[in-house]
Parts: C-alpha cells; structure tokens; sequence
C-alpha cells in the first residue's frame, strides 16, 4: 500500500529533526544528506497529492518539483537546486576528508535553515 502524503510529510519531519541532532553533534555531511531526504519526502508526498500516483523512486528534486509544476520562490528553488546538487557527493561521498573540509558549521547551518524554509513552504502547499 502506498504512502498516504500525510505520512511523506511526518517522515521529512521527521527527516530535518534527524539532521539538527546530527548538526549538534558535527556530523555536517550526514546533516546535508537528512536534509536533501527532507525536501525529497516531502516532494514526494506532493507529488503523490497532486499527481494521485505513487511518486517514482528518485532523487532528483528538480525533477520532482518540474512533474508536480511547482513553482517555488527564486530564493528557496536555489536552496534546493543545491541540495540536489550535493545529495550523491554527501550520500556515496568519495573523498571523506575533503567533505568534512567542506562541510562545516556555518555552510550547514545555512542549509538546515533553508531546508527548514522550503519544507514549511511545501507544507503550506499540502
């Protein structure tokens, strides 16, 4: 039985709490790829809404959002364009130290607080 929208948005909240517990504890790549998992639940579960179809099993959030036809501001349509650029080096990451380089307390936190945004946003439009 497939995933009622209801449920997709309990889990990409559940999601994004995941990645600020993580962040407490600097595990800044994982927080990034909890993150990415979030806005990707919760297009999912738009998707499904919208669409009355069970969501393909993707990751790619650009296409999500262009099949469901959202058109998010210009400031969080950027925020998720990164994290969906950043979601296979954070998921099969091929150099660890070089991300943990990358990743580190103020660039994450501005993606949590992003992600925060873009999920309350799709929320809105459940």
């Amino acid at each position: 039985m497939a995933k009622q929208p209801e449920e997709w948005f309990k889990q990409a909240a559940y999601d994004l709490k995941t990645a600020e517990i993580m962040f407490e504890n600097k595990r800044y790549i994982y927080v990034v790829f909890m993150c990415h998992l979030a806005i990707e639940k919760a297009l999912k579960g738009i998707y499904q809404s919208v669409l009355k179809e069970t969501p393909p099993r993707v990751h790619n959030l650009i296409y999500l959002i262009e099949k469901i036809g959202l058109h998010l501001p210009n400031e969080l349509y950027d925020a998720v364009f990164e994290l969906n650029r950043v979601s296979v080096p954070t998921r099969y990451p091929d150099d660890l130290r070089r991300l943990t380089r990358t990743y580190r307390k103020g660039n994450t936190l501005i993606i949590v607080e992003k992600s925060r945004e873009v999920l309350k946003w799709l929320k809105a439009r459940q």
